[in-house]
Protein backbone atom coordinates (compact mmCIF):
# COMPACT_ATOMS: atom_id res chain seq x y z
CA UNK A 1 0.00 0.00 0.00
CA UNK A 2 1.65 3.42 -1.14
CA UNK A 3 0.72 7.02 0.36
CA UNK A 4 -2.88 7.63 -1.66
CA UNK A 5 -4.42 5.40 0.44
CA UNK A 6 -2.86 6.98 3.96
CA UNK A 7 -3.79 10.59 2.50
CA UNK A 8 -7.60 8.98 1.85
CA UNK A 9 -7.26 8.20 6.12
CA UNK A 10 -5.96 11.63 6.91
CA UNK A 11 -8.56 13.27 4.99
CA UNK A 12 -11.13 11.50 6.70
CA UNK A 13 -9.24 13.08 10.16
CA UNK A 14 -9.52 16.25 8.98
CA UNK A 15 -13.08 16.35 8.14
CA UNK A 16 -13.85 14.47 11.17
CA UNK A 17 -15.42 15.94 14.77
CA UNK A 18 -14.89 14.45 17.63
CA UNK A 19 -12.04 13.32 20.08
CA UNK A 20 -9.22 11.13 18.19
CA UNK A 21 -7.38 8.74 20.48
CA UNK A 22 -3.46 8.34 20.15
CA UNK A 23 -2.12 5.05 21.66
CA UNK A 24 1.18 2.77 20.72
CA UNK A 25 3.19 -0.16 22.19
CA UNK A 26 6.99 -1.50 22.40
CA UNK A 27 6.97 -5.19 22.12
CA UNK A 28 10.64 -6.13 23.09
CA UNK A 29 12.38 -9.27 22.96
CA UNK A 30 14.97 -11.32 23.62
CA UNK A 31 15.82 -14.94 21.74
CA UNK A 32 18.01 -17.53 22.30
CA UNK A 33 18.15 -20.24 19.34
CA UNK A 34 20.08 -23.46 19.76
CA UNK A 35 18.98 -24.95 16.26
CA UNK A 36 19.68 -28.80 15.38
CA UNK A 37 23.14 -28.81 15.20
CA UNK A 38 24.45 -28.14 11.35
CA UNK A 39 27.71 -29.21 9.33
CA UNK A 40 28.75 -25.83 9.15
CA UNK A 41 27.68 -22.23 10.14
CA UNK A 42 26.37 -21.05 13.67
CA UNK A 43 23.56 -23.12 15.21
CA UNK A 44 23.55 -21.14 18.43
CA UNK A 45 22.81 -17.34 18.78
CA UNK A 46 21.26 -14.47 20.19
CA UNK A 47 19.70 -11.41 19.01
CA UNK A 48 17.15 -8.87 20.01
CA UNK A 49 13.85 -7.77 17.85
CA UNK A 50 11.57 -5.51 18.91
CA UNK A 51 8.28 -3.90 17.72
CA UNK A 52 7.56 -0.28 17.41
CA UNK A 53 3.97 1.14 17.05
CA UNK A 54 1.87 4.07 17.32
CA UNK A 55 -0.91 5.61 15.66
CA UNK A 56 -4.27 7.93 15.86
CA UNK A 57 -7.88 6.83 15.51
CA UNK A 58 -11.39 7.89 15.88
CA UNK A 59 -14.16 6.24 16.51
CA UNK A 60 -18.06 7.41 15.51
CA UNK A 61 -21.25 6.30 15.12
CA UNK A 62 -21.53 6.26 10.96
CA UNK A 63 -17.57 5.54 10.62
CA UNK A 64 -14.22 5.18 12.52
CA UNK A 65 -10.55 5.43 10.85
CA UNK A 66 -7.42 4.29 11.73
CA UNK A 67 -3.72 5.51 11.52
CA UNK A 68 -0.68 3.16 12.56
CA UNK A 69 2.75 3.10 11.85
CA UNK A 70 5.16 0.12 12.38
CA UNK A 71 8.81 0.37 13.08
CA UNK A 72 10.69 -2.93 13.62
CA UNK A 73 14.26 -2.69 15.17
CA UNK A 74 16.39 -6.04 14.77
CA UNK A 75 19.66 -5.80 16.26
CA UNK A 76 22.56 -8.20 16.37
CA UNK A 77 21.29 -10.89 13.75
CA UNK A 78 23.71 -13.71 13.46
CA UNK A 79 25.87 -13.38 10.32
CA UNK A 80 26.59 -17.19 9.56
CA UNK A 81 23.59 -19.16 10.65
CA UNK A 82 22.94 -20.63 7.10
CA UNK A 83 24.26 -24.31 6.38
CA UNK A 84 24.33 -25.36 2.74
CA UNK A 85 21.94 -27.67 1.46
CA UNK A 86 19.19 -29.09 3.26
CA UNK A 87 20.59 -27.64 6.73
CA UNK A 88 19.67 -24.80 5.55
CA UNK A 89 18.65 -21.73 7.59
CA UNK A 90 19.26 -22.37 10.89
CA UNK A 91 16.19 -20.57 12.99
CA UNK A 92 14.45 -17.25 12.53
CA UNK A 93 17.63 -15.55 13.57
CA UNK A 94 19.07 -16.94 10.05
CA UNK A 95 15.47 -16.16 8.08
CA UNK A 96 15.55 -12.72 9.46
CA UNK A 97 19.21 -12.03 8.53
CA UNK A 98 18.62 -13.54 4.46
CA UNK A 99 15.39 -11.80 4.29
CA UNK A 100 17.31 -8.56 4.78
CA UNK A 101 19.46 -8.42 2.47
CA UNK A 102 22.50 -9.80 5.36
CA UNK A 103 22.13 -7.35 7.24
CA UNK A 104 22.77 -7.87 11.13
CA UNK A 105 21.27 -4.54 12.02
CA UNK A 106 18.33 -3.09 10.46
CA UNK A 107 14.79 -0.93 11.06
CA UNK A 108 12.42 0.49 8.93
CA UNK A 109 8.95 2.45 8.98
CA UNK A 110 6.03 1.45 7.58
CA UNK A 111 1.88 1.78 8.19
CA UNK A 112 0.62 -0.86 9.59
CA UNK A 113 -2.99 -0.12 9.90
CA UNK A 114 -4.31 2.50 7.51
CA UNK A 115 -8.33 2.28 7.32
CA UNK A 116 -11.93 3.55 7.04
CA UNK A 117 -14.82 1.90 7.80
CA UNK A 118 -18.66 2.58 7.43
CA UNK A 119 -21.08 1.14 9.55
CA UNK A 120 -24.63 0.80 10.04
CA UNK A 121 -26.65 -1.14 13.39
CA UNK A 122 -25.57 -4.07 12.04
CA UNK A 123 -23.25 -4.03 9.09
CA UNK A 124 -19.97 -2.86 8.46
CA UNK A 125 -17.37 -2.33 6.06
CA UNK A 126 -13.92 -1.54 5.90
CA UNK A 127 -11.03 -0.28 3.61
CA UNK A 128 -7.30 -0.38 3.50
CA UNK A 129 -4.71 -1.85 5.27
CA UNK A 130 -5.90 -3.85 8.36
CA UNK A 131 -5.01 -7.18 10.36
CA UNK A 132 -7.62 -9.81 10.43
CA UNK A 133 -7.36 -13.45 12.06
CA UNK A 134 -9.70 -16.18 10.89
CA UNK A 135 -11.70 -17.31 13.67
CA UNK A 136 -12.17 -13.71 14.98
CA UNK A 137 -15.57 -13.12 13.71
CA UNK A 138 -17.65 -12.92 17.31
CA UNK A 139 -16.22 -11.95 20.66
CA UNK A 140 -16.81 -14.55 23.05
CA UNK A 141 -18.56 -13.71 26.18
CA UNK A 142 -17.47 -16.52 28.13
CA UNK A 143 -13.80 -16.75 29.15
CA UNK A 144 -12.89 -20.21 28.92
CA UNK A 145 -14.19 -19.89 25.39
CA UNK A 146 -12.48 -16.78 24.74
CA UNK A 147 -9.12 -18.29 25.50
CA UNK A 148 -9.61 -21.31 23.12
CA UNK A 149 -10.38 -19.31 20.29
CA UNK A 150 -7.69 -16.94 21.03
CA UNK A 151 -5.28 -19.86 21.18
CA UNK A 152 -6.67 -22.92 19.80
CA UNK A 153 -8.73 -21.71 16.44
CA UNK A 154 -7.70 -18.12 15.38
CA UNK A 155 -5.04 -17.17 12.83
CA UNK A 156 -4.78 -20.88 11.84
CA UNK A 157 -5.05 -20.22 8.09
CA UNK A 158 -4.87 -16.61 7.77
CA UNK A 159 -3.43 -14.41 10.72
CA UNK A 160 -0.86 -11.48 10.73
CA UNK A 161 2.24 -13.75 11.57
CA UNK A 162 2.52 -11.67 15.34
CA UNK A 163 5.18 -13.96 16.74
CA UNK A 164 7.80 -11.87 14.09
CA UNK A 165 9.32 -8.69 14.76
CA UNK A 166 7.59 -7.68 11.13
CA UNK A 167 4.04 -9.55 11.07
CA UNK A 168 1.88 -8.85 7.98
CA UNK A 169 -1.15 -6.84 7.69
CA UNK A 170 -3.64 -7.36 4.67
CA UNK A 171 -4.88 -4.75 2.25
CA UNK A 172 -8.36 -5.01 0.70
CA UNK A 173 -12.07 -4.95 2.40
CA UNK A 174 -13.42 -6.76 4.97
CA UNK A 175 -17.19 -6.66 5.62
CA UNK A 176 -19.22 -7.81 8.77
CA UNK A 177 -23.20 -8.42 8.84
CA UNK A 178 -23.49 -9.32 12.83
CA UNK A 179 -26.63 -10.15 14.36
CA UNK A 180 -27.22 -11.00 17.89
CA UNK A 181 -27.07 -15.12 16.97
CA UNK A 182 -25.26 -15.08 13.69
CA UNK A 183 -22.57 -12.84 12.04
CA UNK A 184 -21.30 -13.57 8.73
CA UNK A 185 -18.11 -11.91 7.46
CA UNK A 186 -16.53 -11.61 4.02
CA UNK A 187 -12.80 -10.33 2.90
CA UNK A 188 -10.90 -10.00 -0.19
CA UNK A 189 -7.04 -8.90 0.43
CA UNK A 190 -3.67 -9.23 -0.56
CA UNK A 191 -1.14 -9.60 2.52
CA UNK A 192 1.99 -7.48 2.38
CA UNK A 193 5.38 -7.52 2.80
CA UNK A 194 6.97 -8.14 5.99
CA UNK A 195 7.05 -10.98 9.00
CA UNK A 196 10.97 -11.12 8.49
CA UNK A 197 11.62 -8.37 6.13
CA UNK A 198 11.22 -5.20 7.63
CA UNK A 199 9.92 -3.53 4.63
CA UNK A 200 6.48 -4.00 5.65
CA UNK A 201 5.46 -1.30 2.41
CA UNK A 202 4.33 -3.51 -0.67
CA UNK A 203 2.08 -6.33 -2.23
CA UNK A 204 2.82 -9.69 -3.68
CA UNK A 205 1.35 -11.28 -6.27
CA UNK A 206 -0.98 -13.34 -3.84
CA UNK A 207 -4.18 -12.94 -3.04
CA UNK A 208 -7.57 -14.35 -0.88
CA UNK A 209 -11.07 -14.25 -0.67
CA UNK A 210 -12.57 -15.29 2.77
CA UNK A 211 -16.34 -16.38 3.50
CA UNK A 212 -17.66 -17.56 6.86
CA UNK A 213 -20.98 -17.76 9.02
CA UNK A 214 -20.64 -17.87 12.83
CA UNK A 215 -22.81 -17.99 15.89
CA UNK A 216 -23.21 -19.01 19.06
CA UNK A 217 -24.96 -21.42 21.48
CA UNK A 218 -26.44 -20.64 25.04
CA UNK A 219 -27.88 -23.02 27.59
CA UNK A 220 -27.84 -23.10 31.59
CA UNK A 221 -24.73 -25.25 32.05
CA UNK A 222 -22.87 -25.17 28.46
CA UNK A 223 -21.32 -22.44 26.02
CA UNK A 224 -20.37 -22.91 22.38
CA UNK A 225 -19.23 -21.76 19.37
CA UNK A 226 -20.23 -23.19 15.47
CA UNK A 227 -18.31 -21.56 12.08
CA UNK A 228 -18.75 -22.36 8.69
CA UNK A 229 -16.05 -20.97 6.29
CA UNK A 230 -14.57 -20.96 2.76
CA UNK A 231 -11.49 -19.61 1.39
CA UNK A 232 -9.77 -19.28 -2.09
CA UNK A 233 -5.99 -18.75 -2.04
CA UNK A 234 -4.16 -17.85 -5.64
CA UNK A 235 -0.25 -17.21 -5.83
CA UNK A 236 0.88 -16.51 -9.31
CA UNK A 237 4.33 -15.24 -8.36
CA UNK A 238 7.23 -16.99 -10.82
CA UNK A 239 9.03 -18.62 -7.85
CA UNK A 240 10.14 -21.60 -7.25
CA UNK A 241 7.18 -23.68 -5.21
CA UNK A 242 7.87 -26.71 -3.96
CA UNK A 243 6.09 -29.54 -6.49
CA UNK A 244 4.84 -27.27 -8.49
CA UNK A 245 7.71 -25.41 -9.90
CA UNK A 246 7.11 -21.91 -11.18
CA UNK A 247 3.14 -22.62 -11.49
CA UNK A 248 0.52 -20.85 -9.81
CA UNK A 249 -1.18 -22.18 -6.93
CA UNK A 250 -5.41 -21.86 -7.02
CA UNK A 251 -6.37 -23.42 -3.73
CA UNK A 252 -9.94 -24.10 -2.19
CA UNK A 253 -10.32 -24.22 1.59
CA UNK A 254 -13.67 -25.87 2.99
CA UNK A 255 -14.15 -25.87 7.00
CA UNK A 256 -15.61 -25.33 10.53
CA UNK A 257 -14.88 -25.59 13.81
CA UNK A 258 -17.10 -26.14 17.18
CA UNK A 259 -15.99 -25.33 20.63
CA UNK A 260 -18.21 -25.34 23.29
CA UNK A 261 -18.01 -24.94 27.78
CA UNK A 262 -19.91 -27.41 29.99
CA UNK A 263 -19.76 -26.05 33.57
CA UNK A 264 -20.66 -29.32 35.95
CA UNK A 265 -20.43 -30.15 39.72
CA UNK A 266 -17.08 -31.55 39.85
CA UNK A 267 -15.52 -28.66 36.84
CA UNK A 268 -16.09 -26.92 33.38
CA UNK A 269 -15.21 -29.71 30.61
CA UNK A 270 -13.85 -27.72 27.12
CA UNK A 271 -14.10 -29.80 23.58
CA UNK A 272 -13.01 -28.63 20.31
CA UNK A 273 -13.03 -29.73 17.22
CA UNK A 274 -12.09 -28.28 13.69
CA UNK A 275 -11.72 -29.63 10.06
CA UNK A 276 -10.70 -28.18 6.74
CA UNK A 277 -10.20 -30.24 3.49
CA UNK A 278 -9.28 -28.40 -0.03
CA UNK A 279 -9.28 -28.81 -3.95
CA UNK A 280 -7.73 -26.55 -6.58
CA UNK A 281 -4.61 -26.87 -8.54
CA UNK A 282 -0.85 -27.33 -6.98
CA UNK A 283 1.04 -26.06 -10.05
CA UNK A 284 -0.12 -29.17 -12.91
CA UNK A 285 -1.52 -31.29 -10.46
CA UNK A 286 -4.53 -31.42 -8.26
CA UNK A 287 -4.41 -30.43 -4.68
CA UNK A 288 -6.65 -32.62 -2.51
CA UNK A 289 -5.57 -32.03 1.18
CA UNK A 290 -7.11 -32.23 4.69
CA UNK A 291 -6.67 -31.65 8.53
CA UNK A 292 -8.76 -32.59 11.26
CA UNK A 293 -8.06 -31.03 15.42
CA UNK A 294 -9.68 -32.46 17.71
CA UNK A 295 -9.19 -31.28 21.85
CA UNK A 296 -10.68 -31.96 25.30
CA UNK A 297 -9.65 -30.03 28.93
CA UNK A 298 -11.05 -30.08 32.33
CA UNK A 299 -10.77 -27.90 35.03
CA UNK A 300 -11.53 -29.57 38.37
CA UNK A 301 -12.66 -27.57 41.40
CA UNK A 302 -9.68 -28.25 43.65
CA UNK A 303 -6.80 -26.65 44.07
CA UNK A 304 -8.26 -23.22 44.20
CA UNK A 305 -5.57 -21.49 44.25
CA UNK A 306 -3.82 -22.90 41.31
CA UNK A 307 -7.16 -23.23 38.85
CA UNK A 308 -5.41 -26.26 36.80
CA UNK A 309 -6.63 -26.59 33.70
CA UNK A 310 -5.62 -29.69 31.64
CA UNK A 311 -5.70 -30.26 27.86
CA UNK A 312 -4.91 -32.48 25.25
CA UNK A 313 -5.41 -33.20 21.55
CA UNK A 314 -4.69 -34.92 18.37
CA UNK A 315 -3.79 -32.87 15.10
CA UNK A 316 -3.49 -34.59 11.69
CA UNK A 317 -2.50 -32.59 8.48
CA UNK A 318 -2.41 -34.51 5.40
CA UNK A 319 0.78 -35.37 3.86
CA UNK A 320 1.46 -36.22 0.47
CA UNK A 321 1.95 -40.39 0.43
CA UNK A 322 3.37 -40.53 -3.94
CA UNK A 323 4.74 -37.44 -5.09
CA UNK A 324 4.99 -39.19 -8.84
CA UNK A 325 1.04 -39.14 -8.94
CA UNK A 326 -1.49 -36.45 -10.44
CA UNK A 327 -2.45 -35.17 -7.08
CA UNK A 328 -0.76 -32.70 -4.26
CA UNK A 329 -1.78 -34.35 -0.89
CA UNK A 330 -0.19 -32.02 1.42
CA UNK A 331 -2.64 -29.40 3.36
CA UNK A 332 -1.63 -26.55 2.72
CA UNK A 333 -1.27 -23.49 5.81
CA UNK A 334 -1.89 -20.44 3.53
CA UNK A 335 -1.07 -17.52 5.88
CA UNK A 336 -1.47 -18.46 9.35
CA UNK A 337 0.24 -17.26 12.64
CA UNK A 338 2.41 -20.28 13.10
CA UNK A 339 3.02 -19.89 17.02
CA UNK A 340 0.06 -20.32 19.25
CA UNK A 341 -0.10 -23.88 17.37
CA UNK A 342 3.95 -24.09 17.30
CA UNK A 343 5.67 -22.36 20.57
CA UNK A 344 9.13 -23.37 19.24
CA UNK A 345 8.50 -22.92 15.42
CA UNK A 346 10.19 -25.63 13.98
CA UNK A 347 7.33 -27.18 12.58
CA UNK A 348 3.80 -26.33 11.20
CA UNK A 349 0.59 -28.08 10.37
CA UNK A 350 1.46 -29.28 7.19
CA UNK A 351 2.16 -33.09 6.71
CA UNK A 352 2.20 -33.46 10.61
CA UNK A 353 0.56 -35.03 12.92
CA UNK A 354 0.26 -33.65 16.74
CA UNK A 355 -0.23 -35.44 19.65
CA UNK A 356 -0.21 -33.03 22.86
CA UNK A 357 -0.94 -32.62 26.29
CA UNK A 358 -0.89 -28.89 28.31
CA UNK A 359 -1.09 -27.81 31.27
CA UNK A 360 -2.15 -24.49 32.89
CA UNK A 361 -1.75 -22.93 35.99
CA UNK A 362 -2.82 -19.38 37.51
CA UNK A 363 -2.20 -19.10 41.26
CA UNK A 364 -3.02 -15.10 40.47
CA UNK A 365 -5.21 -13.08 38.40
CA UNK A 366 -1.68 -11.35 36.51
CA UNK A 367 0.40 -14.54 36.68
CA UNK A 368 -0.29 -17.60 34.28
CA UNK A 369 2.11 -21.17 33.61
CA UNK A 370 1.91 -22.69 30.58
CA UNK A 371 3.40 -26.08 30.17
CA UNK A 372 2.93 -28.38 26.57
CA UNK A 373 4.50 -31.57 25.37
CA UNK A 374 3.90 -32.41 21.95
CA UNK A 375 4.91 -35.70 20.39
CA UNK A 376 5.44 -35.20 16.18
CA UNK A 377 5.63 -37.16 13.40
CA UNK A 378 5.40 -36.17 9.54
CA UNK A 379 1.81 -37.38 8.21
CA UNK A 380 3.76 -38.62 5.32
CA UNK A 381 7.24 -39.97 5.60
CA UNK A 382 7.29 -39.66 1.22
CA UNK A 383 7.01 -35.71 1.67
CA UNK A 384 8.84 -33.03 3.26
CA UNK A 385 9.66 -31.57 6.98
CA UNK A 386 7.59 -28.14 6.51
CA UNK A 387 8.13 -24.87 8.73
CA UNK A 388 6.90 -21.44 7.96
CA UNK A 389 4.14 -19.11 8.26
CA UNK A 390 3.28 -18.09 4.30
CA UNK A 391 4.31 -15.63 1.89
CA UNK A 392 6.17 -12.78 2.96
CA UNK A 393 8.31 -11.12 -0.07
CA UNK A 394 7.87 -11.93 -4.06
CA UNK A 395 11.15 -13.84 -4.20
CA UNK A 396 10.70 -16.29 -1.02
CA UNK A 397 8.08 -18.78 -1.03
CA UNK A 398 7.26 -18.65 2.92
CA UNK A 399 7.98 -21.90 3.82
CA UNK A 400 11.10 -24.01 4.47
CA UNK A 401 10.41 -27.45 3.57
CA UNK A 402 13.48 -30.71 3.94
CA UNK A 403 13.58 -34.08 2.71
CA UNK A 404 12.40 -36.64 5.09
CA UNK A 405 14.78 -39.44 3.79
CA UNK A 406 11.93 -41.76 4.08
CA UNK A 407 11.58 -41.54 7.87
CA UNK A 408 8.47 -40.31 9.77
CA UNK A 409 9.35 -39.60 13.52
CA UNK A 410 10.10 -35.43 13.76
CA UNK A 411 10.75 -34.43 17.45
CA UNK A 412 9.21 -34.70 21.07
CA UNK A 413 8.64 -30.74 22.37
CA UNK A 414 8.72 -29.76 25.71
CA UNK A 415 7.94 -26.35 26.47
CA UNK A 416 6.84 -23.57 29.19
CA UNK A 417 5.92 -20.15 29.52
CA UNK A 418 5.32 -17.22 32.40
CA UNK A 419 2.94 -14.61 31.42
CA UNK A 420 3.13 -11.66 34.07
CA UNK A 421 1.32 -8.71 33.90
CA UNK A 422 2.37 -6.18 35.90
CA UNK A 423 0.00 -3.33 35.55
CA UNK A 424 -2.51 -2.16 33.04
CA UNK A 425 0.82 -1.05 30.76
CA UNK A 426 3.53 -3.48 30.98
CA UNK A 427 3.75 -7.08 30.57
CA UNK A 428 6.33 -10.20 31.20
CA UNK A 429 6.93 -13.50 29.16
CA UNK A 430 9.91 -15.55 29.20
CA UNK A 431 9.57 -19.18 27.71
CA UNK A 432 11.88 -21.77 27.06
CA UNK A 433 10.96 -25.09 24.66
CA UNK A 434 13.43 -28.02 24.44
CA UNK A 435 12.52 -30.51 21.15
CA UNK A 436 14.57 -34.02 20.97
CA UNK A 437 14.99 -35.10 18.12
CA UNK A 438 14.12 -37.81 16.28
CA UNK A 439 14.63 -39.86 12.76
CA UNK A 440 13.72 -37.22 10.14
CA UNK A 441 16.25 -34.42 12.08
CA UNK A 442 18.67 -37.20 13.16
CA UNK A 443 19.02 -37.94 9.34
CA UNK A 444 19.30 -34.29 8.54
CA UNK A 445 21.43 -33.00 11.39
CA UNK A 446 23.60 -35.93 12.20
CA UNK A 447 26.27 -33.71 14.34
CA UNK A 448 23.15 -33.08 16.69
CA UNK A 449 19.30 -33.58 17.08
CA UNK A 450 18.09 -31.57 19.73
CA UNK A 451 17.28 -28.09 19.57
CA UNK A 452 16.42 -25.36 21.89
CA UNK A 453 15.27 -21.98 22.37
CA UNK A 454 14.53 -19.35 25.11
CA UNK A 455 12.95 -15.80 25.15
CA UNK A 456 11.97 -12.86 27.54
CA UNK A 457 9.69 -10.39 26.33
CA UNK A 458 8.44 -7.25 27.64
CA UNK A 459 5.12 -5.53 26.48
CA UNK A 460 4.67 -1.56 27.23
CA UNK A 461 1.30 -0.06 25.95
CA UNK A 462 0.11 3.32 26.40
Amino acid sequence: MRPGLIGLVFLCCLSAHGQVTFSGSIRSRIENWDWFTADSGDHSYTFDGSTIRFGVSQVRRKFDWNLELEIPVLLNLPTNAVAAGVQGQLGQGASYYVANDKQSNVAMLFPKQAFVRWKSDVASIRVGRFEFQDGSEVTAKDPTLAVLKRDRIQQRLIGPFGFTHVMRSFDGFHYVYNKPKINYTLVAATPTRGVFQVDGWGWMKVAFAYASATGQTQTKSTTGEWRAFAIWYDDWRQIIKPGAGLAKIQIGTYGAHYVQVTKTPIGSIDLLGEFALQNGKWGALDQRAGMVDLEAGFQPNILPRLKPWIRGGYYYGSGDKDPNDSKHGTFFQLLPTARPYAQFPFYDMMNNVDRFAMLTLRPHQRISFKTEEHMLRLASRNDLWYAGGGAYQPWTFGYQSRSASGAAGLANLFGGSIDVTINSHFSLSPYYGYAAGKSVIQAIYPKGKDGHLAFLELNYRF
